[in-house]
């Protein structure tokens, strides 16, 4: 599997702000694009009714933020935190940026927001996520963040007619 994006040095600092319903059409947009695909366990070919469903039901456990850049949507993140009690301490980050601006600091910017509000507003001492193993520009950035690898998942991801493996990542602060 390989990008199909290429990095830039260049790095923006965007406006993080929370998901709005009228942000559905921008996001569904960047959901549907080949190298936020590529990255990703989602389907093809998403649908606007389908992202503005998932905003609506976003709860008090979810914090879902967008990045923005002169008033568009480049990139978004979410951190959910477990509902069940005993599994309540542990959050679970999710990133995507529009294949434009990978490699900009943007998904550093969002990642970074996400863990101050995992670490000083949740009290949160795990955080984790899933990541294709072949996505290095994701894994340099979430181990720059602190998160180490804690386990492969052989061919448990299915892309572009093959099956890929999956690395389990995690943040801890105990």
């Amino acid at each position: 599997m390989t990008s199909t994006t290429s990095p830039s040095s260049e790095k923006i600092q965007p406006q993080l702000r929370s998901v709005r319903p009228s942000d559905a059409e921008a996001l569904c947009a960047i959901f549907n694009m080949p190298g936020f695909r590529w990255g990703t366990l989602r389907m093809p070919f998403e649908m606007v009714e389908q992202v503005e469903r998932r905003i609506a039901k976003s709860g008090q456990e979810t914090t879902w933020i967008v990045a923005e850049l002169d008033g568009k949507v480049v990139g978004h993140g979410s951190l959910v935190v477990q509902g069940s009690p005993r599994r309540s301490h542990i959050g679970e980050i999710n990133i995507g940026l529009d294949d434009a601006f990978v490699g900009k600091g943007i998904g550093s910017a969002i990642l970074g927001a996400l863990l101050d509000v995992a670490d000083n507003w949740r009290a949160l001492k795990r955080v984790e996520l899933t990541v294709y193993a072949d996505n290095e520009p994701a894994i340099r950035l979430y181990t720059s963040h602190g998160f180490e690898v804690e386990g492969r998942h052989v061919k448990a991801g299915f892309t572009d007619g093959q099956y890929h493996d999956l690395l389990s990542m995690a943040r801890l602060r105990f």
